[in-house]
């Protein structure tokens, strides 16, 4: 070591202008504040007024402080990251609370890494046996997978905090979709509107798989019919992918039948809606003189092609279960470790359904 040379703990660090970058306590003594006050205002977790929060930060930037994210992670233990699993990136909903989520998450002041299982069994066995068990990710958020009493302990045994979204999962805490619910409002509606031929376009076996959504929207639809004294008719369902080519091709079948054409149809998602619209179109019958239609999701051309829907507010999905997550993962927060909130939705009526004709 050179004579007159001296050594600091810890050592500066420049910017790449080549500029000293200040420390936390520099930034404290300009605020006027600690340096706890400085780090809650800075990583947005804990209270600190608007007032306070507001100084803090413009002494960071006259000062060029910049938060490490590897060193708050050092002192923390967290890497201020969350997973997201999900089944599939094709489907517009999925797409929705994703984003909703990743939203929230920003807001609070942590990254998102997304996991898709569209691969099948053995990606999703890699996921959970591997990547979401190392330190990676601080708390993992499942939407729309049914997960096994494995993947949850495992979870649980590195203590990492777990959200399910979309239906109960046993030990999670779940936001759950009241499917039955959903599809008997869709169908009590058109009831309502003297309908009794009303067709249903739902999953068939190949999509009763997480949740049993096809089953539980067809089980909706089904009791809405027998409650109301309407007979239940094979005829009236058709199974389709809950795509809108799906949807088009289900519809074009139920409605170009020469005998006992429904008046309606509720299908099981507001793609396989729209392919209706379009099918009885095409089929030269008019919507909704002739055919009323009705869907579930409220899609982002949910309202472009008038459709009445069930609205069941994706984005907000998400932005609830990153609520919850926070709450599990603050130390102080007196949550539950295992709870079912019921998710809301809404019927919303637009241009596709009138009354039944005469």
């Amino acid at each position: 070591m050179r004579s007159g040379a001296s050594l600091s703990w810890p050592p500066a660090t420049t910017s790449t202008q080549g500029v000293l970058m200040s420390g936390i306590d520099e930034v404290a003594r300009r605020a006027g504040v600690s340096t706890a006050t400085v780090s809650r205002a800075l990583s947005g977790r804990g209270y600190v007024s608007d007032a306070t929060r507001l100084k803090v930060a413009e002494a960071a930037a006259e000062l060029d402080y910049v938060v490490s994210s590897n060193a708050s992670s050092l002192a923390s233990g967290r890497t201020r990251n969350v997973g997201v699993v999900v089944p599939s990136l094709n489907h517009w909903f999925f797409a929705s609370v994703i984003e909703g989520a990743e939203s929230a998450l920003l807001r609070q002041g942590y990254d998102l890494t997304l996991y898709n299982l569209t691969g099948g069994g053995d990606e999703r066995k890699s996921v959970f046996d591997h990547f979401l068990l190392r330190q990676r990710v601080d708390a993992v958020i499942a939407i729309g997978l049914e997960l096994t009493e494995e993947e949850v302990s495992s979870l649980h045994a590195m203590g990492k905090p777990l959200i399910g979204v979309g239906g109960p999962i046993a030990g999670v805490f779940s936001l759950i979709m009241d499917d039955v619910a959903v599809t008997r409002l869709a169908t009590e509606h058109l009831l309502g509107l003297g309908h009794t031929r009303i067709a249903h376009i739902g999953g068939d076996k190949e999509f009763d798989l997480d949740f049993h959504l096809p089953t539980s929207r067809r089980s909706g639809y089904e009791a809405a019919l027998r409650d109301a004294g309407v007979p239940l008719d094979e005829a009236l369902f058709r199974p389709a992918d809950f795509t809108l080519p799906g949807g088009y091709e289900a519809a074009k079948q139920l409605l170009g039948s020469p005998h006992n054409r429904p008046t309606a149809i509720v299908a099981s998602s507001d793609e396989m809606a729209i392919g209706s619209i379009l099918a009885a179109r095409d089929l030269g019958l008019s919507v909704p003189q002739d055919v009323s239609v009705v869907g579930i999701d409220d899609h982002q051309l949910a309202a472009f092609f008038g459709l009445t829907t069930v609205a069941q507010f994706p984005r907000r999905q998400g932005e609830h279960a990153v609520e919850a997550l926070m709450q599990l993962l603050e130390p102080a927060a007196d949550a539950p470790q295992s709870a079912d909130v019921p998710l809301p939705y809404e019927l919303i009526v637009r241009s596709s359904t009138a009354r039944a004709p005469q």
